[in-house]
């Protein structure tokens, strides 16, 4: 019976070593997946810092293309202005030479006209109709163009102001 007791005791000793040692490689692996979970959750709010900065970044030189293509308009505007005792034909000249690097500058960044053709279609997502006037064409046509718009990539920066033709 001592030897059966001395056996049960070696056993439970024995047991108990292991449950200890199972629970100190327990408690290393908790701390080990803690602080991968933080690692990961460090890094995670250094992304996020980074992909906020970068959005202030883009959305501050945002224009910064756009303005740089408008400094040779404006050199054009200069450079007219100093001009002394132009004629009216060397203004206009000047004018129209002006007016196309605009619209050169504009087309380059992706803004167009809307500037719809009489007789053409109404379209409320381009153009604002200011009044409806009595025409000899179908209804909901456009009459008059009385200010352009302009798109850029397909969103309305300004509606095309028009005037559309009543229902008869």
């Amino acid at each position: 019976m001592e030897a059966a007791a001395a056996a049960d005791a070696a056993d439970s000793m024995a047991q108990e070593q292991n449950t200890q040692a199972e629970l100190t490689a327990l408690q290393a692996k908790v701390t080990d997946l803690v602080e991968q979970a933080m690692r990961a959750q460090a890094e995670a709010q250094n992304a996020r810092r980074r992909a906020d900065e970068e959005v202030a970044k883009v959305r501050k030189f945002a224009v910064e293309s756009f303005a740089e293509s408008l400094l040779a308009v404006v050199d054009s505007l200069e450079a007219a202005l100093k001009v002394e005792n132009a004629s009216a034909e060397q203004l206009l000249e000047g004018t129209q030479a002006t007016h196309r690097q605009l619209m050169s500058v504009l087309e380059r960044n992706k803004v167009s006209e809307v500037n719809p053709a009489p007789g053409a279609r109404f379209d409320p997502t381009r153009e604002q109709a200011i009044a409806m006037v009595p025409a000899d064409q179908d209804p909901n046509t456009i009459v008059a163009v009385l200010q352009k718009g302009y798109v850029i990539a397909e969103r309305v920066l300004r509606p095309a102001m028009v005037t559309v033709a009543a229902p008869k």
